[in-house]
This record gives C-alpha cells, sequence and structure tokens, in this order.
C-alpha cells in the first residue's frame, strides 16, 4: 500500500500562538491521488527532548518521522501512523498543558481529572487540523479530490504514550472511564449504496480520523504504555474507580480494550524514583482484576525488555523499535 508522509507544524486552534510537530504517515493511492481510509489511527505521544546524546539509537528513535516508520512496521501498512510532540518545551521538559490542564511547568500532572475531557478534544482537534494541512498539500495544483470512498466501519484507535507522553495516556484513559453516552460509534449515518460511495471531504474525514471526542474514546481498542516514567508522582493511572468504569462499560456491551505495559531497567528499576514501578504494579493490579471480572473483553499484557542490561537512555529508546505489539 502506498503512502504519503511529512511532518508539519499544527495549531490547536486559530487563536493559538504554540504549534504542535506531528509526524504523519497516511495511507495513500497513488493511482487515485488521494488518501485512503485506514484500518485504524496509531496516535503516539512523544516524550521529553534528548538532544547531545552521540547515540546513533537515540537520535535515531528521537526523529519523529522515524517513529511513524516504526509504528507502520509494527501495526502494518493500512494504518495511519501519527506522533505528536508536545507544543510547548520548558528546556528539556515536554508540557502538554492543552491535553493535562494541571500540569506545572516541567509538563508534570498535579491530577487527572475528566472535566471538559481535555485530552481527547486536543486529540481530534490536532488531528483534524494535521488532516487538513496533509489534504491542502495533496491536492494543491491538482483536480484529484483527497478523499477516497467510505470503508465499511470506521478505523480503530490505538493510542501510545512514551516516556512523559504517558501523561496523555492517563488522561484519555480518565476520560475513558468518565465516557457516559452509549451511542453508535460509527459517525456518519449513511445508508449504503450499490457498488462504490464517494462523499464530501468532511464525511470522509469522518472516516480517516474521529471528529468528536466521544467517536474517539470509543474507538480505542489498544493502550501502549511505552517505558512511560515521571520525576514525580502520577507515571501511570492508578484510580480504582477509573479502571472500574472502563470494565463495567465493557460489559455493558462496548467493544474491548487491551493494556500494554512495556517496560526497561531505565523505568521500572530506577531506585531514586521507586514509585514509577509500584504505580505500574498497582495500575497493572487493577487492570488484572477487571479482566477477570470483564468475561475477556478487557486484556491486559506487561512486557519486560533488555532485563539483562544495566539501566541507560539508550535502551529507553530503543524499546520502541522493540516493543511486542501482540495483544495475545
Amino acid at each position: 500500500m502506498d503512502r504519503w508522509s511529512g511532518v508539519l507544524k499544527v495549531q490547536l486552534d486559530p487563536n493559538s500562538r504554540n504549534y504542535y510537530r506531528i509526524a504523519a504517515s497516511l495511507c495513500f493511492s497513488f493511482a487515485s491521488k488521494s488518501l485512503t481510509v485506514p484500518s485504524a489511527n496509531a496516535i503516539f505521544f512523544n516524550g521529553d527532548r534528548v538532544e547531545g546524546t552521540r547515540n546513533p539509537v537515540v537520535e535515531r528513535l528521537s526523529d519523529l518521522q522515524k517513529i511513524s516508520e516504526v509504528l507502520v512496521s509494527k501495526f502494518g501498512a493500512s494504518v495511519n501512523a501519527w506522533v505528536i510532540e508536545a507544543s510547548i518545551f520548558n528546556g528539556p521538559f515536554a508540557v502538554y498543558k492543552d491535553f493535562i490542564p494541571s500540569v506545572n511547568r516541567y509538563g508534570e500532572p498535579k491530577s487527572y481529572a475528566p472535566v471538559g475531557f481535555p485530552a481527547s478534544s486536543s486529540t481530534v482537534s490536532v488531528l483534524s487540523n494535521c488532516l487538513e494541512q496533509a489534504k491542502n498539500l495533496i491536492s494543491s495544483g491538482q483536480r484529484y479530490p483527497w478523499y477516497t470512498s467510505i470503508s465499511a466501519s470506521p478505523p480503530k484507535t490505538l493510542i501510545l504514550g512514551f516516556s512523559k507522553g504517558g501523561t496523555v495516556v492517563n488522561q484519555l484513559v480518565t476520560e475513558l472511564g468518565s465516557l457516559e453516552d452509549k451511542s453508535p460509534i460509527n459517525p456518519t449515518h449513511e445508508k449504503e449504496q450499490p457498488g462504490v460511495m464517494e462523499l464530501s471531504g468532511v464525511q470522509q474525514e469522518i472516516q480517516i480520523i474521529p471528529r468528536t471526542k466521544e467517536n474517539l474514546l470509543k474507538s480505542i481498542n489498544e493502550i501502549h504504555y511505552v517505558d512511560v516514567g515521571l520525576n514525580a508522582s502520577g507515571a501511570y493511572v492508578t484510580d480504582e474507580n477509573v479502571i472500574r468504569r472502563i470494565s463495567k462499560r465493557l460489559v455493558d456491551g462496548v467493544p474491548g480494550i487491551c493494556f500494554l505495559l512495556h517496560g526497561t531497567p531505565r523505568q521500572w528499576r530506577d531506585s531514586r524514583r521507586a514509585w514509577i514501578r509500584e504505580e505500574k504494579d498497582k495500575l497493572y493490579r487493577l487492570l488484572e482484576s477487571e479482566a477477570r471480572r470483564s468475561a475477556g473483553k478487557l486484556k491486559v499484557c506487561e512486557r519486560f525488555y533488555f532485563a539483562d542490561r544495566p539501566p541507560d537512555m539508550q535502551m529507553h529508546f530503543e524499546v520502541i523499535e522493540k516493543m511486542d505489539i501482540s495483544v495475545d
């Protein structure tokens, strides 16, 4: 399958003074010169900046475009990959202020609360604006439509948070635990027509990415914590009420979801930040307990990499490439 790729600078809204850098690798048809509807959108939230290491592995996996290529190689060519970098940096520290309003100047959250659903709303906004930019680049100087026919079902959503990016995952999980709308996931209400059906740009956009926070949250079927960690508490969600509410929604009939916790000695064996391992262990126990009650609709996997190596910065980045994303 062909692809369109690029790194774009995207505002959350027209009044925003800050820009998100987003690497996008999108399903594309060179024959029709148009984007095609993916099977899933893999959305990766990046962490703090690490510069000047002179380590080729760290340098390569600090590149947003390279990470998008890794995601496509892992999840498959039918997936769109979006790698999002924070719009605000305090020195090397990523600050996802739009997604988590409670963060301090170092990007560390004081708490996770669903009020206003900021992470899901911001995710939809930056992806929509990024897609609009990609659409303009694709259609510039051409008479081809940027969209294709509708797919049979909306794409699934795969959420990944690396290092500091795990804070956004925590906020999304918190919002998912407060989602109550039980309306169908499919955002279009189009009836099937014989043959291929072409849609307006807006309708096709709905199919390529979720267009509302509700549809984004409902479409999530995998959540990956990728060697997350902070210099303060809050690396993992530990609110049992949040996990119980997610489990209850699954029991009530919504599609299943899998949590995958990927870690290295860099985070899980750091004696100076013992809370990272403690929080991870608590989240795993909560998920494991609810998995038994959900009749298999909630799954959890824990994977530890480079166990025989002393902690270093290289393994922290290398896990992006080495992580096992299988859910069985």
